[in-house]
């Protein structure tokens, strides 16, 4: 063969081949439900989570559940079912897409039973918030005894976004009880704990000390008698929105939103923004966290947890883009989508 026609084949050869070699990976998808894996292809175990953007870099934090889903028999008034508390874990992505996972940023007690953290307590619905003037990481997080009659609040703090986090303890915030919670920092830097009380009748709002470990002293009471909980909190345009649900245990209910002017303000239902097949139950979801995208325009994504009560570890994770028209808020059901191709 001709030494020109050989030379000309090993370029175009060695060509495709770095061309192949310099290919953008394709995005992934959010696909809804399906079984989400880590970048070392474990399933992700973080229900119940928020998640943190800091440095860059998206930090999701969530209860960390054992593989052995149980009926405890001890809480009659409705299905107890539980799994043992493996603490906090903490994920870290910037994509939102591919997650490492990146430990227990709040291991459970493994041998002191009297501890809080003891994996047969309840350790759920944690947040986080980054205190610039302390320069901590705060994580509250909800605190029960195995039968949920303590409901308490729970606080920690760390260096770092990953932990470990110490534990600081519990208490009940203004005195009340606080079961299913979130946190909350607005533009001013103050920050809230949105917490269900009064048997999870009575939504609380309360604001934070400056340095995030306390309540400060002001609150108000809100959807009183309306037993909402799962609360999601997020800022648009000068308008704060609360996303929750009913009371059902594990199972699915209608979603419920609520707009207001501040947080500390007069709340106005607007109803269920989910469209969709079975938008009457939430798509078998619970609200969890409402995620703004950093970087994009009027982008936020609402996120929820679809409970598999008899087999909790295996619980799955609902992730949908919020539209919107003027203040009101819809949150259609999609299986699948893409970040970059929804939000521009």
């Amino acid at each position: 063969m001709n030494k020109n026609i050989i030379f000309i084949i090993c370029v175009l050869f060695v060509a495709c081949g770095q061309k192949k070699t310099n290919e953008i990976p394709a995005e992934k998808a959010i696909v809804s439900g399906a079984e989400w894996l880590d970048t070392d292809g474990n399933r992700i175990n973080a229900h119940g989570g928020g998640i943190l953007y800091h440095g860059g870099t998206y930090y999701w934090y969530g209860e960390y559940k054992g593989d052995s889903t149980y009926w405890n028999p001890k809480v009659p008034s409705w299905e107890c079912y539980r799994t043992e508390a493996g603490g906090v874990s903490v994920y870290s992505s910037t994509n939102l897409a591919d997650w490492k996972f990146e430990g227990l940023a709040l291991p459970s007690e493994q041998n002191d039973t009297t501890s809080e953290l003891h994996y047969a307590h309840v350790l759920e619905r944690p947040k986080v918030l980054y205190n610039e003037a302390t320069g901590k990481f705060v994580m509250w997080l909800h605190v029960d005894s195995h039968d949920y009659a303590k409901a308490a609040a729970g606080v920690a703090v760390s260096d770092s976004p990953a932990g470990p986090f110490e534990y600081l303890g519990s208490f009940r915030p203004n005195g009340q009880m606080s079961r299913d919670m979130t946190l909350f920092k607005d533009d001013d830097g103050k920050a809230y704990q949105v917490y269900s009380s009064e048997e999870n009748q009575t939504l609380y709002i309360s604001l934070l000390t400056d340095d995030y470990l306390q309540p400060a002293g002001t609150f108000t009471r809100n959807f009183i008698g309306l037993s909402r909980e799962a609360p999601a909190v997020f800022k648009r345009n000068d308008k704060y929105y609360i996303l929750s649900s009913g009371c059902t245990a594990w199972d699915p209910n209608q979603a419920e939103v609520a707009i207001a002017d501040s947080m500390l303000g007069e709340w106005t239902i607007l109803g269920n923004p989910c469209s969709g097949p079975d938008a009457d139950k939430t798509f078998y979801g619970q609200s969890t966290h409402v995620l703004k995208v950093e970087g994009k325009e009027d982008a936020y994504i609402a996120m929820f947890d679809r409970w598999n009560k008899t087999d909790l570890i295996d619980s799955r994770y609902l992730w949908l883009p919020i539209k919107f028209e003027g203040e009101k808020m819809e949150i259609p059901w999609q299986e699948s989508w893409i970040i970059s191709e929804t939000f521009k």
